[in-house]
């Protein structure tokens, strides 16, 4: 606690070395740039003690990876608030590519990094990998740094960083967040499969529903879900080019949560009855001038399969 009575949270180096302190200054440097809601605040640091410290805004509901797989039956993490994490962590990621005054690749998006304040709302953290980029590079050549089953198999095999890099990481985040299940799968006899690759297998055999949270089964809606689950299938392509930017997933994000507001204040006036509906694609997302967000005539990309759920939850 301050004087002035703001709680604050302390970050002290486990490991001093040149390694580590590097990262420490480097997450100084970074944060130092940053000016987002959804981007926790560095309020200080101290270089003077034996330990580095830095000086936080306290964000009291630990971390997302806690909430997705050690749910808390009092307080469940429900379908709405997981769009709006979702929604939230991918305007921040836009904002770094592409509003910051030099463009930041983050390089770790996990759940682990995703903090969630006193209203739930996500808060990005952990820069200590970070780099900003000149505004005409398009990668960082770098010695492979990241998190196993999040790591982008591109970056992975060139060791080259792209703004899509963080694009696959952020969709393994959203695929955590539909399914409820980590990153590296245990299958069989121990052994480990990637959430990513199981979660193509599903959809391309049209059983995902099957690998979808019971709450997101529950309170979803077929159409956001499915909407969420190609938007992911795009973002975890292993071509990095055919990947969407981050301000397109957080617009998408952001339409698909509207579509939500319209459905429930449709339904609440009993003009329309949504259990009726035969979805055939979810890319087919109306303008608003339409009065529909879920258009169900047009026909699909060609790269898209059809229908993802055949079978009535």
């Amino acid at each position: 606690m301050l004087m002035d009575g703001r709680i604050v949270a302390v970050k002290k180096l486990k490991i001093v070395g040149d390694g580590k302190l590097e990262q420490f200054i480097n997450e100084v440097v970074i944060l130092s740039q940053i000016n987002h809601r959804n981007v926790v605040k560095l309020l200080g640091c101290c270089l003077e003690t034996e330990v580095p410290l830095f000086v936080y805004e306290y964000i009291p509901n630990g971390t997302l990876f806690e909430h997705i797989h050690d749910q808390n039956e009092e307080f469940p993490i429900t379908w709405e608030m997981r769009l709006q994490i979702a929604t939230e962590v991918a305007g921040a990621l836009s904002y770094l590519h592409s509003a910051a005054s030099i463009p930041i690749y983050h390089r770790d998006i996990k759940s682990t990094n995703i903090l969630l304040d006193d209203k739930y709302r996500a808060k990005v953290a952990d820069f200590g990998t970070s780099k900003s980029v000149a505004i005409d590079q398009t990668h960082l050549t770098t010695q492979v740094q990241g998190t196993f089953g999040y790591l982008d198999p591109e970056y992975f095999q060139s060791s080259q960083f792209t703004e899509k890099s963080d694009v696959y990481s952020f969709e393994i985040v959203l695929i955590e967040l539909l399914t409820g299940k980590k990153p590296i799968l245990s299958i069989g006899s121990g052994e480990g499969k990637s959430l990513a690759s199981y979660f193509i297998l599903s959809m391309k055999e049209d059983r995902l529903s099957d690998l979808l949270d019971a709450r997101v089964v529950k309170e979803g809606r077929k159409e956001e879900i499915n909407a969420i689950a190609f938007l992911a299938k795009r973002c975890i392509n292993l071509n990095g080019k055919k990947r969407p930017t981050m301000m397109e997933v957080a617009m998408e994000l952001e339409r698909i949560r509207k579509c939500q507001g319209d459905f429930s204040a449709q339904e609440n006036s009993n003009e329309v009855e949504y259990d009726t509906i035969e979805l055939t694609t979810p890319w087919d997302v109306a303008s608003t001038s339409t009065g529909s967000c879920f258009n169900t005539n047009a026909s699909p990309p060609s790269d898209v399969q059809p229908l993802l759920f055949q079978k009535s939850f």
